[in-house]
Formats: structure tokens, C-alpha cells, sequence
């Protein structure tokens, strides 16, 4: 039987991500997956966001993502698109990428990684004991982990069998995505008719001065709001063909499918994201529609704030309870999003009392202050998990500072490659502390004379000393004494006795 300390159900960029977080930190970790391939067919989600974009930078994969991706102001709420271009970030904009390269590129980093991935195969069945969990496999085998984490999906056999509850709200909307061939040109980009929203266009495209460009040529990709929202399981030709001619008049002489899926504004989510020594994370944490662009994201975020918190338990570095953090900070998270969401989907309807409601909303969102602070919840830059009082800084992202120090000028987020907390020590050399955790957290000596901003704050006290726990949110701050700081570094980063 193949031992881990960690097996992950479920190869999508939430079980990436969290395999590439817990490689990182030395853990032993192995992803199930039942595709046999990273490939994966039809248009799921379509790009990363400002905050997303941080995190792949604090571990300086950024670069790849940007390389194959279109930059463009694509954040946005319902009905607007929100100009983030002012944010103090170095990432102020979205980055158009569709889930198949954001999958190709995240494996191809995991691949550098000791991290085996057992494709082809599908957790079928787990029984948790004292010391661990028996993982069952589709092939008969078995695995023997400490941990199991599902990132396997909305439909998530690992929930299931944990018992968590998923509740939440049904669908009142459904939506039929596709690839096909056409007879006809239907008119390309998004539409909005009595029944909802349809779009059209072509897996290749460009984005000019903020529009969308399609390619002259090829299969058209096609989003349809259906009639009825009772649709369940997968959809065939002919639900698309009635759906084209219900919303359009006309099916434009729909033929060929590449391939065909149907999508709800079903909202769900998970009562608890762990439960012993099962987790959730992903959309086996939470579902939603797709409006807004935000369930990806939230995934690739979740393996962040968890991976370094389970690479510390399972090193016995921290108690258990440290896993307790992650609900506490990430179900407030997600259940604000499933909030913003069903908002979003409400403004798409197409009644007068919407549109009404609509124009009030448009004209809200074009004054300065709404705008910031919708578009900072929608680009994940105004999270901000609850670690008390104190400086605006604590339990909010750190910014990306260029600072000088004894070995250059450096950014702060090169200095979170490894995924280790770092201690930023602004004040005269000397003056901190932290011989006890000095084998776990990376003191650094810098200078920093500009601003210190966060998005749709604004500007905020400089402060003498920042700690920045591995996902980048600061966990303590500073005022030039070292008051609450082995608190804060015993608390997150463990007992040094």
C-alpha cells in the first residue's frame, strides 16, 4: 500500500495549487485524478484575477501565466466593468486565460515538485481511523494518508462520504455552454434577450483597447440561457437547438458538437471545511454561477491559506487546531462571494423592475467610492480575515514593497518563493527578536521610505515591523516594540519548546 502524508482527491488548479503549497514546505503529497491527461474539454473558467495574480507571484511562477494570457480591465459586477488600474498592485488588472492553460501551466510548475500524481484513477471510498485515513481506489488499490483534502468538484464523493453538509440555495437559472459548427453567423459577443444573457464567439480571440476581438473563422463557442431552469445532468443537441431557437428565433443550423455542458446558479456551500482529517477546498467547498469570474479564483486561494497550515500539523510543528484557522478564514470568504454572486445573477434579469434597478446600480458603481470597493471584493484584494484589532494592515494581503536591504533592492514577494513566513524588520538592525523560531521564520533587515497603501483604503501608517505568514497576509504589525510578537509567531508558527 503507497503511503503520504497528504493525498488529494481531484487534479484541478485547487489540487495543484495545494500539492505545489505543500511540496514547497517538504510534505509528502499526492494528488488522485481521474483524467488521464491534464486536458480537459469545453470553456470552464476564463482568467485569473489581481489577487490570484499576487499569490502566483509570491512564488514567482507569475511570469509563466502572464506570457499566455491577455492583460485587460476585466474585473467587473454584473452589468459593469470596474477599472482597477489606480490600485496600489503591481497586478492592477485581470488576466483573460482560459482554465485549460491556467491547468496546463499550474502542472507543468507541480511537475518540477515531488509531487506523484496517480491519473486515471478515482477515489472511490475512505475509512478514517486513530493515525490516518484508507484511501480506496477505482483500480482496487489503496492509499495510506494522515490527510485527505477534496478538491474534487461540486458533486464531491469526498464530502459525501465525510458527511458534511452542503447547504444552500437551488437553481433558478440554466445555462447551456457549447462548441459547435454554425450554417449561419450568429451575431458574436454577448446578448441579452426576454429569457437572459446568450454570447457567442471562438476559442481564439483578442483583446483590443478592452474589447474583445474574435478570429474570423472556426467552431463558435456558445453560451445560451435556457427556457426552464429544471435541466439537470448533461445536455444534448437538441435541449441546445431548442434553447438557440427559444432565446434567438433561430438555431443558426447548429450541427457538430466539440462538446456540450450546462451550467446553474445553484449556491452551496459547505457547512464546515473540515471534518477530523478530511478537508474541503474548491468548488468541493462551495458552488455558485459563474458570474463574476470568482470560483477559480477562490479555489487557487483556499489551497494557499491551507497548504502551509497543514504542512505545519503534519510536521507536528503546530497542534490540529491550526486547521481550524481555515474555515474560520475562508467560509466568510466564499460565503460573501456565493452573496455578491446571486446579486450579480439578480442583475441580469431582464424584467423592467431590473433594468430599473440596473441603471441605479450602473450610476452607484461610476461614483469613485462604490467603484473601489466593489472592485477590490471582486478582484480579491479587499479580503481581509479577522486577526483582531490593531493596525489596518493586520489580516490583510502585504503589499508587494520594493525594499533595501543588505543584499539589494528586493520586492517582498521574492521573499515568499518558498512559502515561508518572513519577518520584516523595518527598524534599526537588532531591535527584534526571534532566536526560537529563527529555523522557521526568514528575518529580514530592510529599509522603505515610500507609501503604504491598500486597495480601496488608501493610505495607512507605515509601520516598524511586519510578520507575513506564507500565503502573504500580514499576521502581526509593529509599532518599534516587540509587544504581541511571540504571541503572534507562537500562535502561527508554533511552540519553539
Amino acid at each position: 500500500m503507497r503511503e503520504h502524508a497528504v493525498a488529494i482527491s481531484g487534479g484541478g488548479p485547487t489540487g495543484l495549487m495545494l500539492a505545489g503549497e505543500l511540496a514547497l514546505a517538504g510534505i509528502d503529497v499526492a494528488i488522485v485524478e481521474r483524467r488521464e491527461n491534464q486536458e480537459i474539454v469545453g470553456s470552464r473558467a476564463g482568467g485569473l484575477s489581481s489577487r490570484t495574480l499576487e499569490v502566483l507571484d509570491q512564488r514567482g511562477i507569475v511570469d509563466r501565466f502572464l506570457k499566455e494570457g491577455q492583460i485587460a480591465q476585466v474585473t467587473g459586477f454584473a452589468v459593469t466593468r470596474l477599472d482597477i488600474s489606480d490600485f496600489p498592485t503591481r497586478h492592477n488588472y485581470g488576466l483573460a486565460l482560459r482554465q485549460k492553460h491556467i491547468e496546463r501551466i499550474l502542472a507543468g510548475w507541480v511537475g518540477e515538485l515531488p509531487v506523484p500524481i496517480y491519473r486515471g484513477r478515482e477515489l472511490t471510498g475512505f475509512a478514517e481511523d486513530g493515525t490516518g485515513l484508507t484511501v480506496e481506489l477505482s483500480d482496487g488499490s489503496e492509499l495510506r494518508a494522515s490527510y485527505l483534502v477534496g478538491c474534487d468538484g461540486g458533486r464531491s464523493l469526498v464530502r459525501k462520504i465525510a458527511g458534511i453538509a452542503f447547504p444552500g440555495w437551488d437553481a433558478t437559472t440554466s445555462n447551456i455552454l457549447a462548441e459547435a459548427e454554425m450554417e449561419a453567423e450568429p451575431p458574436l459577443g454577448v446578448h441579452r434577450t426576454a429569457l437572459g444573457m446568450h454570447a457567442f464567439g471562438r476559442e481564439e480571440y483578442e483583446i483590443r483597447d478592452g474589447k474583445v476581438v474574435f478570429a474570423s473563422e472556426g467552431p463558435i463557442n456558445v453560451m445560451v440561457t435556457e427556457k426552464t431552469a429544471g435541466g439537470t445532468g448533461e445536455p444534448t443537441l437538441g435541449d441546445l437547438r431548442q434553447a438557440l431557437i427559444d432565446a434567438c428565433g433561430t438555431d443558426y443550423g447548429i450541427h457538430s458538437l466539440k462538446w456540450i455542458s450546462r451550467f446553474t446558479d445553484m449556491s452551496r456551500q459547505a457547512a464546515t471545511y473540515r471534518k477530523g482529517r478530511v478537508l474541503l477546498a474548491g468548488d468541493a467547498a462551495h458552488v455558485h454561477s459563474p458570474v463574476g469570474g470568482q470560483g477559480l479564483n477562490t479555489g487557487v486561494q483556499d489551497a494557499v491559506n491551507l497548504g502551509w497550515k497543514l504542512a505545519q500539523v503534519v510536521k507536528g510543528i503546530s497542534p490540529e487546531t491550526l486547521l481550524d484557522t481555515y474555515h474560520a478564514e475562508r467560509h466568510p470568504v466564499a460565503a460573501r462571494m456565493l452573496h455578491t454572486t446571486m446579486a450579480q445573477v439578480a442583475l441580469q434579469r431582464t424584467d423592467d423592475r431590473t433594468e430599473a434597478l440596473r441603471d441605479i446600480v450602473l450610476e452607484l458603481l461610476a461614483m469613485e467610492e462604490p467603484r473601489k470597493k466593489i472592485a477590490a471584493e471582486m478582484s480579491g484584494l479587499a479580503i481581509h480575515y479577522d486577526l483582531g484589532e490593531g493596525h489596518p494592515l493586520l489580516g490583510r494581503r502585504m503589499p508587494d514593497l520594493e525594499l533595501a536591504t543588505p543584499d539589494g533592492r528586493l520586492r517582498v514577494y521574492t521573499l515568499l518563493k518558498n512559502a515561508r513566513p518572513v519577518l520584516l524588520d523595518l527598524g534599526a538592525p537588532g531591535s527584534l527578536e526571534i532566536t526560537p523560531w529563527s529555523d522557521r521564520i526568514r528575518l529580514v533587515h530592510a529599509g522603505y521610505g515610500g507609501p503604504w497603501e491598500l486597495p480601496a483604503i488608501g493610505a495607512v501608517p507605515a509601520p516598524a515591523a511586519v510578520l507575513i505568514r506564507p500565503d502573504g497576509y500580514v499576521a502581526w504589525v509593529g509599532d518599534g516594540t516587540q509587544d504581541g510578537l511571540r504571541e503572534s509567531m507562537n500562535a502561527w508558527f508554533g511552540s519553539p519548546g
